[in-house]
């Protein structure tokens, strides 16, 4: 069986393997840079702009979330039901820190998590996670279902114009895991993320 861990070469060696593998992580970055101006042509669609969700402070509608930024970032989390928080969704939010959101708004760009939990159980898992970034429910609307994704977990790309709302972009399942932190980070590592699913030599270390 492999051994469970790099294989171990001289630093000539090491450099040659290094350059072969930035060749190919450039190719990679003029596709997605690429993939990035053919995402900013797609064409956009309309959205009724009369949605009333439940912040933390009462009523607020989707222009609301927008504040003063034309670009909107909208997470939607999963309702797993009573009494219970998805933990896919909790580690999702783990990774958009507040100064990232600060960061955003700088750059005209807003963000707010919507789900059609109860705003009472929404509000208590902000309060247990410590989490500080903008949250709303959507319960008692069709919001969910209108953006084609139920009660599952997406991310959406929303656009101001005026009064008017467009959808330009969304995305779910591995869209939306490239985007947390710990994971762009881990696949950097010899290990990787330590997933059954992973390409790793044989004997390399997996959680189970």
């Amino acid at each position: 069986m492999t051994s469970a861990h790099p294989r171990i070469v001289t630093p000539a060696e090491w450099s040659a393997a290094r350059a072969e593998l930035l060749e190919h992580e450039k190719r990679l970055t003029r596709a997605e840079d690429a993939l990035a101006a053919e995402r900013r042509r797609l064409p956009m669609v309309r959205l009724r702009n009369d949605y009333r969700f439940t912040g933390p402070d009462g009523r607020v509608t989707l222009l609301e979330l927008f504040g003063a930024h034309s670009e909107l970032l909208v997470y939607q989390f999963m309702n797993a039901g009573p009494n219970h928080v998805c933990p896919g969704c909790t580690h999702f939010t783990n990774s958009v820190p507040s100064s990232g959101v600060a960061q955003l708004s700088d750059r005209d760009v807003g963000w707010a998590t919507v789900s059609d939990m109860p705003i009472d159980q929404l509000r208590a898992a902000w309060t247990v996670n410590g989490w500080l970034i903008p949250y709303a429910s959507s319960q008692g609307t069709t919001f969910n279902e209108d953006l084609g994704h139920g009660g599952g977990y997406s991310l959406n790309v929303f656009l101001r114009l005026g009064a008017e709302v467009y959808r330009t972009y969304s995305t779910g399942s591995r869209g939306v895991d490239r985007l947390i932190f710990a994971n762009s980070y881990r696949d950097l590592l010899p290990y990787g993320r330590r997933e059954e699913w992973e390409d790793s030599p044989p004997g390399w270390p997996k959680r189970g």
